[in-house]
This record gives C-alpha cells, structure tokens and sequence, in this order.
C-alpha cells in the first residue's frame, strides 16, 4: 500500500501545484488585461479592427477620421455583411469608405484575423499597424499577430466594454465567464505559438477546402 500512497500523495499534490499556478495564471492576465490603456496620440501606417461589436468599429473608424493611420482593414466581416451596411451603421460617409476602408471577410477566428491581417499588411507594405479590439481580447490578439507577422510592429488600442480596474467585475458571472474563456485560449496559443504548431489557418476558403474533403 506504500507505493500506492505515495503515487496518490504525488498526483494530489501535482493537482494542487496545477491549481494554483492556473488561478495565480489567471490573474496575471486580468491585471494584465486591466492595465491596457489606448494610447493618447496613436500613429500608424495603418489600422486594422477584430470583429465582434460595432463599438470596436466605431472606434476604429473614429480614429481612421483622426488621422491615426492611412488605411483601415475590418477583419472578419459576416460574410452576408456588406460594407455599405456597415457604413450607415456608424454614419460614416461613401467617400471615407471608397477610398480608405477594406472589408475582411475570410477570418473566422482570431487566428484567421491574424492570418488575414498579414496578408493585407503584405500587400500595402505597412509597417506600424494600430490593433483594434476588446481590451480581455487584446493579448491573444497581439499574440497571433506576431505569429503570422513578426515583422510588422502592432500597437494596442483596447476598447474597454467592462472595467476591470477594481474587483467588482469578480461578481458579474458573465464577465468572469468570458475572461476564464479568454484566458484558456491565450494559454492554449501561447503553448500552440512555443510548439510552432500552426496548422489551423482560420480562413474561410480554407475551411471550405476542409469540409469538401
């Protein structure tokens, strides 16, 4: 029975270890994640927005009209949406979108954004990319960013949806939710970005390329 303890006392005691590396983990990364703030005077070649709520692409558009970048891409735009709609939906003039607006809609995740983002940046040659997403969304974003694209310098522009400055946000459940889901997946890319596992590409022809197989 010796042996037998022994094993239990160590895989007891691996859990525990396992426990609190993960809750210490996860709060890291909400004060991480709480610490993001916009930069007061963004520059960049360019910017590109996430998909996911239009006050994301409210602000990105808001800043393209500021002069913060040249050239704006959404990326990850339902595929039954057109530019058009969108326009109207931030009241945002034919001319802006004419001339400096691209619509994303290969992406189907965030490695899909990341991987469109990079083609895009290839193909106008930017350097400094303004990143536009939710603030509990950011690090894993900026994570696959750098991962398709090592080149290119990307600058965080979080929008703050909930506040995560003080411990309120620990009693509104579906805040905790998404920031335990946000933070497995982070942890999963970071381990997947170490391994150089990239085998998902995230892009809707890709996808469909898959599903006729």
């Amino acid at each position: 029975m010796r042996p037998a303890r022994l094993v239990v006392r160590v895989v007891l005691a691996l859990i525990l270890i396992a426990a609190v590396a993960g809750i210490g983990g996860f709060l890291y990364f909400a004060e991480t994640v709480a610490a993001l703030d916009a930069p007061r005077d963004p520059k960049a070649d360019a910017i590109v927005v996430l998909t996911g709520g239009y006050q994301r692409i409210d602000r990105a558009i808001g800043l393209l009209k500021q002069g913060a970048g040249q050239r704006l891409l959404i990326s990850g735009v339902n595929p039954t949406t057109s530019g058009n709609q969108i326009r109207k939906l931030t009241q945002s003039s034919s001319a802006l979108f004419e001339c400096c607006v691209d619509m994303g809609y290969e992406a189907v995740d965030t490695i899909g954004n990341a991987n469109e983002t990079a083609r895009w940046i290839s193909d106008h040659r930017f350097r400094r990319v303004l990143v536009v997403t939710n603030n509990y969304h950011m690090p894993r974003s900026l994570l696959e960013l750098r991962v398709a694209d090592p080149q290119t310098e990307f600058i965080a522009y979080p929008v703050v949806n909930s506040d995560l400055r003080n411990g309120n946000w620990l009693r509104e459940p579906g805040v905790v939710k998404a920031m335990l889901s946000e933070y497995l997946k982070y942890s999963v890319a970071q381990i997947r970005a170490l391994a150089g596992a990239r085998g998902w590409s995230g892009l809707r022809g890709d996808v469909a390329g898959l599903s006729a197989r």
